[in-house]
């Protein structure tokens, strides 16, 4: 007589500490093994796509923050090179240097916190008290520029908000002076610890077939090995005058993964280098009337510049009509803005092309066949952040 087998259905969240946020996954299982696992999305209801449609181009920048709380600056930018492309507009070298060097720090933080809990998520609890020690230097370069410690809104269409601060440059420099060794530190944590590679080498596996098949991008793309940085095959914000690898996997586990973001902290370093070595010289925003602020000195002694402000603070500016897609490498992976003109002072439509949403569509193939266990990994491995999926 043949034993019958049953499974089992298990929820994983929505209210679980390892899914990153209000993420439910339903898994399938026989025994240990996960047959079966299915992600579930839409707690959030943020709507923020359609907010666009009720906001002039320039107040929904705020609103790109929050998208990707942990990676504000990269929003920002994509958003701005979509309505700089739809109005043909030209940003200064000097803010395209800074907005290079503000993003590329920004991936470092969001690298930071995704390393600290995805160690944590495993075991290795000390680990996130170590990378959000390095992250605070960058959140204080982010009230340094702008005042926000997260929600900096620093980028303006047309280039920056403010000038850089006179202790910018030092400010930088401490970074990129403490942050190599804290990474080599990092690496002796956990790239030869034994708990670590057997939680993480030959778990989660997707191939470069797959992962290109399901439109995974970012580092969990080139874990599998597949080359591709939209720095590199479209540049954007002047990236093509600076020199940087692009770090690929092998395996494409959860181990590759892990490798991959480390080694782009380090790139990350170098291209922040090179840029506060060549800065440029001139003006932080360009100055077109009727579409970038005047100012701030003028704004303060000059009537007509008040007026001027306040007329395109409250009632913006009218783009040609017509639509753009403008993508950017997040720490994530391909971030793209969609923006769509009808010829009024507000978007007629504005939609967002996630990494988080479109990675997380291939958990189903990394985690079918492996264990329960292994699924919080996988899960930290992708790096998601529910903001940019419920939208």
């Amino acid at each position: 007589m043949t034993a019958k087998t049953e499974t089992m259905t298990l929820n994983m969240g929505p209210q679980h500490p390892s899914t990153h946020g209000v993420l439910r996954v339903v898994l399938e299982l026989e025994g240990e093994t996960v047959l079966k696992a299915v992600p579930h999305i839409g707690y959030l209801h943020t709507g923020i796509e359609k907010l666009a449609e009720f906001k002039n181009y320039n107040q929904f920048i705020t609103a790109t923050d929050r998208v990707d709380y942990l990676a504000p600056m990269s929003n920002n930018l994509a958003y701005c090179l979509a309505v700089e492309k739809l109005l043909e507009l030209e940003v200064p070298l000097k803010a395209q240097y800074v907005r290079v060097i503000m993003t590329e720090l920004t991936r470092i933080a969001s690298h930071l916190v995704w390393l600290g809990t995805h160690a944590m998520d495993i075991g290795a609890m000390s680990m996130l008290l170590y990378c959000f020690r390095e992250r605070e230097m960058i959140v204080g370069m982010y009230e340094l520029v702008s005042g926000q410690r997260m929600m900096s809104t620093y980028f303006r269409i047309g280039g920056l908000y403010y000038d850089i601060p006179p202790d910018f440059e030092s400010r930088t420099r401490e970074i990129l002076k403490v942050m190599p060794k804290r990474i080599d530190d990092y690496e002796d944590l956990l790239t030869q610890n034994r708990i670590w590679v057997q939680r993480t080498k030959g778990v989660g596996v997707i191939s470069a077939a797959d992962a290109i098949d399901w439109g995974v991008t970012g580092p969990s793309l080139r874990g599998s090995g597949v080359k591709w940085d939209i720095r590199k095959s479209n540049p954007y914000s002047s990236y093509d005058k600076f020199d940087f690898e692009v770090p690929v996997g092998k395996n494409g586990d959860v181990y590759d993964r892990y490798l991959v973001r480390i080694h782009e902290m380090r790139q990350s370093l170098k291209i922040v280098e090179q840029a506060l070595n060549s800065m440029p010289k001139g003006d932080y925003i360009a100055r077109v009337p009727g579409i970038t602020l005047p100012p701030k000195e003028a704004v303060l002694n000059e009537m007509e510049s008040l007026i001027y402000q306040f007329k395109l603070v409250v009632h913006g500016f009218n783009p040609p009509v017509g639509e753009v897609y403008q993508a950017i490498e997040s720490p994530r992976g391909e971030l793209g803005y969609y923006v769509v003109s009808n010829g009024t002072d507000k978007p007629h439509r504005v939609k967002m092309r996630t990494p988080s949403f479109v990675n997380l569509s291939a958990l189903p193939k990394m985690a079918e066949g492996g264990l329960v266990a292994d699924v919080v990994a996988i899960i930290g491995s992708i790096d998601i952040v529910l903001g940019e999926i419920d939208r």
